[in-house]
């Protein structure tokens, strides 16, 4: 018989059941640990590591890093003078020699291959682009455009890996739809190539706020452009006619005189700002091996011979000293997920199901509780109903 006091009995017997359902975890589910004093706090974890250096750790340094053989003789490092340089093997990626090779300098003109290999991938060399006043306005010009005339997209290539013509640098960024969208592209060029060092501001490379490069960017830039048959076509014209206009034609003269002065030059560029000092990349091949020579902030008119030094000096220790770091790899974009087998669609369209964690056990409890409760009061209120055959 249930009177006042089983019928709180009962509710609190269900209560005490409804919050053990909520509490405990199911067999099926895995349970978060509880904190033990043991653990360490949230706010205790381990300190992050610094960020790698791209290349190696050696190359960190900001004074000349070479790594000379424990026996043996090989030749010394050659005095350069230069603020920061690298020789680098351009097959194996090795970096045999540096100095500062991480350090940002002004890059002059030596950006231009960014600029190229960046844009011959976009561009059709056949089409043409209408020079605009934007273009033909930067100073020097060099090639001498002139606002609202055709140039063939080949040309301005040419124009701008021979004698480095600024004119012709901002033509063929607009040529891909706007100068913004040139921009966007060769600085994420620069992003793929992993050249972190870099920031491209004008085309042209003339010296620009936050614009900057360093030696071992430069030899990711001519390791890219060794692959690219297009541009050792461009790089090594060493004269060339080019057609300003109807009536007007110029010559150009290819200004890296490593091409003509150096066995086994395939390629390169030369840089002069007065802020950024004569800047240069070099590369060339000898007996199945080509290396690559960049070299920042350089007196003027000695980055050719400075070159010629390191390439020297390069082709006769390759193999025999340890090297001092890694031209590394571009980024590669990250590969799609495997769509899931045929049989598996009608699997993948339903939701997961869940384990019973506590929300499900709390609606089982609450139905259970409801259930019970709605037994005791109907016995309970059969109980107070007096019965039909009974007197009033």
């Amino acid at each position: 018989m249930l009177g006042c006091f089983g019928l709180r009995s009962a509710l609190a017997a269900a209560g005490a059941l409804l919050a053990v359902a909520v509490t405990s975890p199911s067999a099926g589910a895995a349970s978060s640990p509880s904190p033990s004093a043991s653990s360490p706090p949230a706010s205790a974890s381990p300190a992050s590591a610094p960020p790698a250096v791209i290349g190696g750790a050696q190359l960190a340094g900001r004074g000349v890093i070479v790594n000379y053989p424990s026996s043996g003789s090989v030749p010394r490092l050659p005095g350069v003078k230069a603020s920061a340089f690298v020789i680098a093997d351009a097959g194996t990626g090795q970096v045999l020699a540096a100095r500062d090779p991480h350090g940002r300098y002004r890059p002059a003109s030596t950006l231009k291959m960014l600029t190229a290999i960046s844009l011959i991938p976009v561009l059709n060399p056949e089409a043409t682009v209408v020079a605009t006043k934007q273009a033909v306005s930067v100073s020097p010009n060099i090639v001498g455009l002139l606002p609202g005339h055709a140039y063939k997209i080949s040309d301005l290539f040419t124009a701008l890996l021979t004698i480095s013509a600024n004119d012709a640098a901002v033509a063929l960024a607009q040529a891909t739809g706007s100068f913004s969208q040139g921009m966007a592209v060769i600085n994420a060029e620069a992003r793929q190539l992993q050249a972190d060092d870099t920031v491209a501001g004008p085309p042209n490379r003339l010296d620009a706020p936050g614009q900057h490069t360093s030696a071992y960017d430069l030899a990711l830039i001519a390791r890219r452009a060794l692959q690219m048959p297009a541009f050792l076509r461009y790089d090594q014209v060493i004269t060339a006619k080019f057609r300003v206009s109807a009536k007007k034609s110029v010559t150009l003269y290819n200004q890296n005189s490593l091409l003509t002065s150096y066995r086994g030059a395939v390629g390169g560029k030369i840089g002069w700002t007065t802020a950024a000092g004569a800047t240069y990349v070099g590369m060339a091949r000898r007996n199945g091996v080509t290396l690559i020579v960049t070299l920042l902030h350089c007196p003027a008119l000695t980055e050719i011979d400075a070159a010629k030094s390191l390439l020297n000096w390069g082709f006769a220790v390759d193999g025999k000293v340890r090297p001092a770091g890694t031209l590394v790899g571009p980024q590669q974009p990250p590969a799609p997920a495997p769509a899931p087998p045929a049989a598996d669609h009608a699997a993948a369209a339903r939701p997961p199901s869940a384990a019973p964690g506590p929300s499900m056990l709390a609606t089982a409890g609450f139905c259970g509780v409801a259930l019970l409760v709605a037994g005791v009061g109907f016995a309970h209120s059969r109980r107070q109903r007096p019965s039909p055959r009974s007197p009033g």
